[in-house]
């Protein structure tokens, strides 16, 4: 079992109605969206947020693909370009 510990935070006082009573998926859940925007903005890994939720990765990545948040964040054009420089590298490969 993951070790826990409570902070106090603030939150607009309509809100906090919406996080007391809550069940543990849903307090996971919580948990996630607050680690969020520091793997937003690569302060950690997907693998570290995981981590310290005590889940594995693809536990997390199925919670934030559920949520809409992709895992990917490619476009189909950048998702294009990297499939056309993967499949020119197989193909010099092949030639040596």
């Amino acid at each position: 079992m993951i070790a826990m510990e409570s902070v106090t935070i603030k939150v607009p006082a309509g809100m906090s109605k919406y996080l007391n009573a809550m069940n543990s998926e849903a307090e996971l859940t919580r948990n996630a969206l607050l680690l969020y925007p520091c793997i937003l903005n690569q302060t950690i890994s997907h693998g570290r947020a995981a981590e310290i939720l005590g889940i594995r990765k693809s536990e997390l990545i199925d919670i934030y693909d559920n949520l809409g948040y992709s895992y990917l964040d490619m476009t189909m054009d950048d998702l294009d370009t990297e499939l056309d420089t993967f499949r020119q590298m197989k193909k010099k490969e092949t030639v040596v």
